[in-house]
Parts: structure tokens; C-alpha cells; sequence
């Protein structure tokens, strides 16, 4: 039977076994896609539990499954940030972990649901897709589909990008990743900078009065409530940012701990106080790839252990986030954060390493990726549809 000869139909993911489906059916999308990393299963089963993510403490959503002839051919997610419309003043809904098969008829119906549960609410537009918000995972890839994502990046198949304009969903913002091949510079020590970069950093540490160390992994949970404050704080006037609660941000950090590679997260200090942090991962999603786990709680708990025991650095990076207090931006802090991360990467036998995203509005943070010497090779984007 053709999917031309059935009808697509839209059901709400309403018990655990729905669920299994729900996170289950990426493995059928991307099943001869060799740049698609699939993920751990029973981390998606606990990041889609509202009881388990603390996200819903200020969310509500609803999941949603679409089948022909009883196949699944399909699956999206609608669901509200409230902390996101009272921080921006706004009034949105999201759409989220959409995959379809290549059938416009079964992503048209996926995509009206959302928009439809949307309306419904009282929402004005749906915007997306996040995984659930700029915190996490999000956008759609519209360019760069040569390479496999890094750690807490999207991936999708191209025919996405021509199902979501098809169906009248127009470009919010785009997203920016940059690379970096660290052997660009070769060498070793300071001369392998950008001559600029050596010259600002050389001149702040001339003053005597800022040293940068690593983090402290025995005395990381005091480490995360410092960088807690000063993430939200240094990404609050960004486009889509919304500020992470206290019990949002431990869960992040807790997830990211036991990949943590102490040299690439930097800490900037003035005069013994903290004024500055780099938060740099080293890619697991090398490893993850090609141990290549199924969509089942032991063989994702197989995976993991395996990544847990996995001693061996991958090559690639991402600098995941940069937090300055205001006071001290424009003083050369990032200009120590960049460059002890990139002496610390090419000590520990790192080749290459992304930085991003970075919103395409952000021009000062584009121009210091070009100046570092980086390309830009993957957009990500954000779409928009009123829900009128």
C-alpha cells in the first residue's frame, strides 16, 4: 500500500510505550544516514518526562505520534515556555524533536497539529524547533550536512528545510557555527596565536592583575553557583536566551560533568575574584557515533558505560559558552579566555574545535570568530508561523 493510498493520522503520545515510540522512531529516519549520531535512549526518556526535567516547572507541552496504515511516519512536540514570554514579553509556543519520513503530507499534518495546539492556548505564534529551548539543543541544520554535529547540536535531513517553507513557516533567526583547525597555526606555544590576539593577551597579563586557572573539579558544585550567575547575566539581552532556574542549570551541569575535560573549562580571576569563565567540551559525539547505541535501555546503557570507561580525548572541541561580568567586559578577559583555551587544546592533543553557536545578529562575537581565524560552516535556523 502507497502512503498516497492511506491517511495520515495525528494521536497524542499518552503511555510509556507511546513514548518509547516517540524517541524510538529517529533511529527509522536516520537509518542510512552516516553523519546522524543517535542519541542514549534513556536520556531521552528521562529529558521527556516532565516529572524528571525540571524544564516543566515552568512548561507544559504535548507530544504527538503520525501514522499511515499503523506505521508511524512521523513525530512533533508543541509546548509553552511560560519563563520565556514573561522574560521577553512575548507570546509563543515552540515546536520541537519534529522527524518525518520524506512525506510532506504526514510533515504538513505534524505541523498544523503544533500550530493548531498552539492557537488554541492563546498563543500568537510557533516558533521552532528546540529540544527546549537556546539552552539545549536547537534549530533546524540548513547548511552544513557534510560532517556530524558536535556535543548538544541539531541534525536533521536536508528535505526538512522545504517542509517547514512549504508549510509557511518563514526564517526567525539563523545560528552560526564556526571551526577552527587548530593546525591552521601550527607550532607550538605563543607564537601559534593570531599576532593580534598574542599582543591583547600579553598586554592584560602585563598588568599583573588577572591570572586565568582551571576549574576546580573537587569543588565543583561551588564552581557551577558562581558560573550559574554569571551565565544567565551574560547571556540575558541575546536573542531566544531565557535565564535557567537553579534547579535547571544543576541538572545542565550535572549532565556535563563526567565529560568535562578540566583544561578546556578556563576561569578568569581579577585580584582573587572571578570575573570570567570558558565552558569548552571536548566532542563526545565522536565516540558516540561510532559506538552507534540502539533504541533500547541496554543498549544505551551499554553505550554509556562505554563512553563512562572511553579514557582517550576525542579531536574535535566546542566552546560551549562564554559568561564576562559586565563591568569587565571590553578589558581583555575574553581575550585570555580564547587564547588559554586554545594553548590548553593544543597541549592535550586537540585538532580542531567549534565555536557556537553564534546568533547571526551578533556581530561583535562573528567578528572575534573571524579574527581567531575561524570559518563558518553550519547554520543552523529558527522559523516562525503565526497561528491566525
Amino acid at each position: 500500500m502507497t502512503a498516497t493510498m492511506t491517511r495520515v493520522e495525528i494521536q497524542p503520545v499518552k503511555t510509556g510505550r507511546d513514548l518509547r515510540t516517540f524517541i524510538s522512531f529517529q533511529w527509522k529516519v536516520y537509518a542510512n544516514d552516516p553523519n546522524w549520531v543517535p542519541p542514549l535512549y534513556f536520556e531521552r526518556l528521562e529529558f521527556l518526562n516532565p516529572k524528571q526535567n525540571p524544564f516543566f516547572g515552568h512548561a507544559e507541552g504535548e507530544y504527538f505520534l503520525a501514522t499511515r496504515a499503523g506505521q508511524v511516519v512521523g513525530t512533533i512536540a508543541a509546548f509553552v515556555n511560560r519563563r520565556y514570554n514573561e522574560f521577553h514579553g512575548e507570546n509563543i509556543a515552540w515546536f520541537g524533536f519534529f522527524e518525518v519520513l520524506e512525506d510532506y503530507e504526514a510533515a504538513e499534518a505534524l505541523l498544523e497539529t503544533a500550530r493548531r495546539w498552539a492557537r488554541e492556548r492563546g498563543y500568537t505564534t510557533l516558533r521552532g524547533p528546540a529540544q527546549f529551548s537556546t539552552n539545549e539543543e536547537c534549530g533546524l541544520l540548513v547548511d552544513g550536512f557534510e560532517s556530524t554535529p558536535m556535543l548538544l547540536l541539531t541534525y536533521n535531513p536536508r528535505y526538512y528545510q522545504g517542509f517547514l517553507e512549504r508549510a509557511g513557516f518563514v526564517k526567525a533567526m539563523d545560528l552560526w557555527e564556526w571551526y577552527l583547525d587548530i593546525g591552521d597555526f601550527g607550532g607550538k606555544g605563543r607564537a601559534s596565536l593570531p599576532p593580534k590576539l598574542a599582543r591583547v593577551r600579553e598586554k592584560v597579563l602585563a598588568r599583573g592583575e588577572y591570572t586565568t586557572r582551571m576549574v576546580d573539579m573537587k569543588r565543583f558544585s561551588s564552581e557551577v553557583a558562581w558560573v550559574k550567575e554569571v551565565y544567565n547575566s551574560a547571556w540575558e539581552k541575546n536573542w531566544g536566551f531565557v535565564p535557567m532556574d537553579e534547579h535547571e542549570f544543576d541538572h545542565l551541569a550535572s549532565s556535563l560533568k563526567s565529560i568535562i575535560d578540566p583544561c578546556l573549562v578556563q576561569i578568569v580571576e581579577h585580584q582573587g575574584k572571578q570575573v570570567g569563565f570558558g565552558l569548552t567540551l571536548p566532542d563526545v559525539n565522536h565516540h558516540l557515533r561510532l559506538i552507534h547505541p540502539g533504541p533500547s535501555m541496554l543498549s544505551s546503557y551499554l553505550a554509556g558505560a562505554r563512553l563512562m570507561l572511553n579514557r582517550r580525548r576525542p579531536p574535535g572541541l566546542r566552546v560551549f559558552a562564554l559568561g564576562i561580568i559586565e563591568s569587565y567586559r571590553g578589558t581583555g578577559v575574553d581575550a585570555l579566555l580564547y587564547s588559554e583555551t586554545f594553548y590548553q587544546a593544543l597541549a592535550a592533543g586537540y585538532t580542531f574545535g567549534e565555536g557556537g553557536w553564534v546568533l547571526e545578529s551578533n556581530m561583535m562575537m562573528n567578528r572575534a570568530m573571524e579574527f581567531f581565524g575561524a570559518r563558518k560552516y553550519k547554520t543552523y535556523r529558527f522559523y516562525d508561523k503565526s497561528t491566525a
